[in-house]
């Protein structure tokens, strides 16, 4: 009787020796990661530079599934399993060591050009594509990495992938031609991520994403375009951020004929300048000129040019500067005259 209870918790030792032993690793692994990254974080908080959170956020995921990895490992050390069942798991927890350290790998990539590529004007632009496209590389190596270590030949693999690439190409060719032209957009930097732009077909806004299939416009109402990058590609796009963010701000007016135009041109620049130099969005060393351009039904006309630093900003500048003209005006004496329409009597009565 004894001797089969023994022999009983002999197996059950067999059976909860490697569950115990998974669990306790990784519960130390868990309680390390916690430790770790804790004090980690802390630390990258008081550091200048951004490189030390992408690291830390990239190992912080995969961290957790080497320690699953881990736990398997020592499990599988006090295991009485047959050599084959040890040979097959041991492969697998290899691949999974490779997995965890790929995704390390793609995450830090990924935030590596997040952080770094929109600081130097050559590099690629920042976009969901291209951090895609960095994570797709990445697992496309890992892949072929792990398929090699397991000693299987990458060469027909690599075959196959040629020929399922040209079916599936031209399955998807919807597809594949806005993911090209998204990437064309990207490389070309002529539509960034930032850049207020306006479409041949009268949407304006800004750019917040340009990813696989659409490119995505902010309207300043806070709606949402989506518009397929192939779309994109080939229709005309104004840029408002091409070549600089400054841009002219264009006002038309006019004034009484008995105007003194001397005058005119003095005092409209004076009220331009001080627009230019109290409101936000105004660029303090440009001088406002006038241009007097035509003699309309009723007044000279003419046009204000002032300068702004980006495109919304035009608003406000157009917003203060037609207040504190009209005032000015006032002050002055200048008359901005109402439309004229004259009906000749004699002339309808001949009819």
């Amino acid at each position: 009787m004894n001797k089969d209870l023994l022999l009983k918790l002999a197996g059950l030792a067999e059976i909860l020796m490697p569950l115990i032993i998974f669990l306790v690793v990784l519960s130390i692994g868990f309680i390390v990661k916690k430790i770790i990254f804790s004090r980690f974080s802390y630390w990258a908080k008081k550091t200048s530079t951004q490189l030390d959170d992408v690291i830390v956020q990239a190992v912080r995921a995969p961290f957790t599934f080497l320690c699953l990895v881990l736990a398997l490992y020592f499990a599988l050390q006090f295991s009485n399993l047959s050599g084959n069942i040890v040979d097959v798991m041991g492969k697998s927890i290899f691949v999974l060591g490779l997995i965890s350290v790929v995704l390390t790998l793609a995450n830090l990539l990924s935030g590596v050009i997040r952080v770094y590529a929109s600081r130097i004007d050559s590099a690629l632009p920042v976009t969901t594509l291209t951090q895609n496209i960095a994570r797709i590389f990445v697992y496309c190596v890992g892949t072929l990495v792990i398929l090699n270590s397991l000693g299987i030949s990458i060469t027909p693999v690599l075959a196959t992938l040629g020929v399922g690439g040209l079916a599936v190409a031209l399955a998807l060719q919807d597809t594949l031609s806005n993911l090209f032209a998204g990437f064309h957009i990207t490389v070309a930097k002529q539509i960034r991520v930032g850049d207020y732009v306006k479409l041949e077909t009268g949407e304006e806004g800004y750019v917040v994403d340009i990813n696989w299939r659409s490119t995505k416009i902010k309207m300043l109402p806070n709606n949402l375009i989506l518009i397929p990058n192939d779309k994109l590609s080939k229709i005309i796009v104004t840029n408002y951020y091409l070549p600089d963010k400054e841009m002219a701000v264009l006002v038309d007016l006019g004034v009484h004929y008995k105007s003194d135009l001397e005058k005119v041109e003095k005092i409209t620049c004076e009220v331009a300048k001080s627009v230019m130099t109290d409101v936000s969005g105004g660029v303090a060393y440009f001088d406002p000129f006038i241009r007097y351009n035509a003699f309309g039904d009723s007044s000279i006309k003419f046009t204000v040019i002032l300068r702004a630093k980006e495109f919304v900003d035009q608003y406000l500048i157009k917003h203060e500067f037609i207040k504190r003209l009209h005032k000015r005006y006032l002050q002055e004496g200048i008359n901005i005259p109402y439309p004229i329409r004259a009906i000749n009597y004699e002339q309808e009565k001949a009819s």
